[in-house]
């Protein structure tokens, strides 16, 4: 039997290894573990639940990042030692055992690759994901309701803590629109690549004759500053409308009008909050949001009017973003990066990492290619 010679894609390995190591600073994230892990222990912790859901958050995602990179380089030097075991006992068992732990290896330093991309101003920060159905009758709004709960099975899987602002129900099946926030670090660096406009084409289960139909829904995604008191809000300037929080079929959930809706005259900004018990809470929360939207689009005007002065407008991701096709055949696939899946029920149900890995790689290619 012959040795088996990965050598040299396990020298690859540890090379790109030491690289993502370097950028992820394992010192550094000891350092915030040692420094969230007192914050932790403090007796008044909980005085405040939500500061301390968020240190306990950042604390369990900091210690899994350690954990991760740990566990990567030693799993590459049990690699090594696996291989030289193989060769030397002629072993086809082994050498099997050893190429299956290459390819896990290879999976793993690539999403760890993936981290190291999100370094944009705000991916770090939490974000606030808003789904609203397009053109397409019933279909859409009932699509409308599959990337939601999509993107709750992503999160979930993820264990990243999910808090649905506002549901608004379609009359017949699905929802209109929904916001939640998806409250973990780096939430909105990968989420981000999720914006745009999504198109489902199926058989419709709404009584289209056994036609096919093409139905969209967009998706809106933007990062929740911690601190928006820079960005002041006039009372003049907003319209606050209280109403009864409602569910599938117009069933009321809320006993008292506590839903709060928040419309940004000069921008046309809508904000809507209905998961706080009392009217006070949804309307804090929701010129939270309203602050954080405003201040994305101060940055985004900014950042246009410097490209603007400098004669380099980049491409728009344009409509379209994804397909997912159930009718002719099943595929998923990404019109920017080309990436696709051809187990939609899959991505469905979740499974959107490779998605969300090529939407982060191409979208530091165009960041690259801009400045260049």
């Amino acid at each position: 039997m012959a040795d088996l010679d990965i050598a040299g894609a396990i020298a690859e390995l540890r090379s790109t290894f030491f690289d993502i190591k370097s950028v992820l600073d394992a010192e550094r994230l000891q350092a915030d573990i040692d420094r969230l892990s007192e914050a932790a222990g403090a007796p008044d912790l909980w005085d405040d639940p939500e500061a301390a859901q968020k240190v306990t958050s950042e604390l369990s995602h900091a210690q899994t990042d350690l954990r991760r990179i740990i566990e990567t380089e030693q799993r590459i030097d049990d690699l090594e030692v696996l291989v030289e075991m193989a060769n030397e006992e002629r072993d086809e068992a082994t050498q099997n055992e050893a190429k299956k732990e290459l390819k896990g290896l290879q999976r793993i330093i690539s999403e760890l690759e993936v981290r190291t991309l999100l370094d944009g101003e705000f991916d770090a920060l939490p974000a606030v994901v808003t789904i609203r159905a397009g053109a397409g009758g019933v279909d859409a709004s009932d699509f409308a309701e599959m990337l939601l709960r999509m993107y709750l099975r992503y999160a979930e899987q993820h264990s990243m803590p999910v808090s649905v602002y506002e549901t608004s129900y379609a009359e017949e099946a699905g929802i209109k629109s929904a916001s939640f926030e998806i409250n973990a670090p780096y939430a909105f660096g990968n989420m981000s690549v999720e914006a745009g406009t999504h198109r489902l084409v199926r058989m419709s289960p709404f009584g289209a004759a056994g036609k096919r139909q093409t139905s969209f829904a967009a998706v809106e995604v933007v990062p929740l500053f911690e601190q928006v008191d820079e960005v002041e809000v006039p009372e003049t300037d907003i319209r606050v409308d209280v109403f009864r929080s409602s569910g599938p079929g117009g069933q009321s959930v809320n006993t008292t009008d506590s839903a709060v809706r928040i419309t940004h005259i000069p921008t046309g900004i809508v904000v809507s909050m209905q998961n706080e018990k009392s009217q006070i809470q949804n309307r804090a929360a929701a010129m939270r949001v309203l602050q954080s939207r405003l201040m994305l689009v101060q940055r985004e005007e900014e950042a246009a009017r410097k490209k603007e002065l400098a004669g380099n407008i980049a491409a728009s991701w344009g409509d379209q973003m994804r397909s997912y096709v159930l009718a002719p055949y099943q595929m998923v696939k990404d019109l920017r990066t080309l990436h696709e899946q051809n187990n939609p029920s899959a991505v469905f149900d979740g499974e959107l990492d490779g998605f969300i890995a090529a939407g982060i790689r191409w979208r530091k290619r165009q960041q690259q290619e801009t400045d260049d």
